[in-house]
């Protein structure tokens, strides 16, 4: 099943689920009903069969008085069964909650009352939360624009295509893949006969999702590890990307995980580098090897390996310069910064990633693009995702890059560095213009 499917059945699910649940209640409902029937007919036949007590006239005062006591006793025992009968159906309706429709309100008033509870008991739901969140913005604007464009549609004509590559350049998926969608679009809405809008906004989001799909079926976005010895990952990126945040946010999460943690501060032209990575470090209680302003970034490597090896680290995270401007140098300080790495341990570093700030949109592109050519980039860290509408930056790199992006930044807070997952991005950022089934 394609990830597009699986959007149209993360909505269409749910609700088909209502529909057998409602049928469910409905049928208990109908046999309840019945059995009420029926046990009101056998009563009502009971009192028929009972001797009429007012046309005894040879029963004595005593008689009488036993009979009246017998009704009193019948007609408790009758009470007894209707007190039993009203429990029991009072049992029934507390254990209602447990259809799907019922739980859902239960969850939701649950969490109303408290975010921890739900972390707790629902850590996958929370993790799909985080990812709806973090790219609302981007939803939203991306929403905006397609929905635009089918508010002015009349036909499928080339004046439309045209408009639609317009928007999907505006929205960031790279000129390349727009030019793509929208040749390949003009075919596929003609095959399928799509007239209305919410035929043309699938079959839009179908094919932006299967070209995703398709460029990434050999992309690995997993993060790798060394076998023995120290991890060794090197940062890479421009200056206020969130190269250093993004360092001193994964040391926290390693460090909470129960890994021993090492920084090391390669980045030593910059003013304030230094300082603001020694900051991290004290923060999330992690170690740190740096020297001297302007000293040699390669010298300062080599001493953090070499803690690294001595003191048995799990994790070494290197910060580096990010002066694009001056591509020689910077290329020619990474590859020695590289090569001592290497000397040390052959098989290090196990990623080379390369921090891009997703609210630059096509910038970040261009950068991405630059810094490739400069070193051989393992993955990319889309920072600051939570803050911009341009969101669909993922898709660019994906289809005209070929980098996988490894790690993304949902939100400020300390562990909103997470795990990219492709098919809760694309969740996030094509849910509302799936066209949902009639009720």
């Amino acid at each position: 099943m394609g990830l597009f499917d699986k959007l149209k059945r993360a909505f269409s699910g749910p609700e088909q689920a209502e529909d057998e649940e409602k049928e469910k209640l409905e049928e208990q409902d109908k046999t309840q009903e019945q059995n009420e029937k029926e046990e009101a007919k056998e009563e009502a036949k009971e009192k028929e069969e009972t001797p009429d007590l007012d046309s005894s006239n040879d029963k004595t005062q005593v008689d009488d008085k036993d009979t009246l006591k017998t009704q009193d006793q019948a007609d408790q025992s009758v009470d007894d069964e209707t007190q039993t009968k009203t429990k029991d159906e009072t049992t029934k309706d507390q254990a209602k909650p447990e259809t799907k429709e019922d739980l859902k309100e239960e969850v939701s008033t649950s969490d109303d009352e408290t975010s921890d509870t739900k972390e707790t008991k629902d850590p996958k739901e929370t993790e799909e939360d985080r990812y709806d969140e973090g790219l609302k913005k981007s939803r939203q604007g991306f929403g905006a624009k397609i929905n635009a464009l089918l508010a002015n549609f009349r036909h499928v004509d080339e004046d439309f295509f045209d408009d639609l590559e317009e928007t999907l350049i505006e929205s960031d998926v790279g000129f390349e893949t727009a030019v793509k969608i929208s040749d390949e679009l003009q075919d596929e809405v003609k095959l399928r006969n799509a007239k209305s809008k919410s035929d043309v906004s699938d079959a839009i989001v179908e094919k932006l999702v299967d070209l995703y799909e398709t460029e990434g079926q050999e992309e690995d976005n997993t993060l790798h590890f060394a076998k023995s010895g120290p991890t060794v990952f090197l940062f890479v990126g421009v200056n206020g990307v969130g190269k250093t945040t993004t360092i001193g946010k994964l040391a926290h999460k390693y460090q909470q995980e129960g890994k021993k943690v090492l920084l090391a501060a390669c980045d030593t032209f910059r003013a304030g580098a230094i300082e603001q990575l020694d900051e991290w470090a004290q923060r999330v209680d992690v170690d740190i090897v740096k020297k001297p302003a302007q000293s040699d970034p390669a010298a300062v490597v080599f001493d953090a390996v070499k803690r690294a090896q001595a003191e048995d680290y799990d994790i070494l995270l290197v910060d580096t310069a990010g002066r694009l401007q001056n591509k020689v140098n910077l290329m020619n300080e990474l590859a020695k910064i590289k090569r001592v790495i290497k000397r040390e341990l052959p098989d290090s570093p196990q990623e080379v990633l390369l921090a891009l700030d997703a609210t630059t949109g096509q910038n970040a592109l261009t950068q991405a693009k630059q810094f490739k050519d400069v070193t051989e980039v393992s993955g990319i860290v889309l920072t600051k995702l939570d803050g911009t509408a341009r969101g669909g930056i993922v898709l660019a790199i994906r289809n005209e890059l070929h980098l996988p992006v490894k790690l993304v930044g949902l939100g400020e807070q300390m562990d909103d560095l997470r795990d990219f997952d492709a098919e809760k991005f694309v969740y996030g950022l094509f849910k509302d213009l799936v066209a949902q089934p009639a009720k």
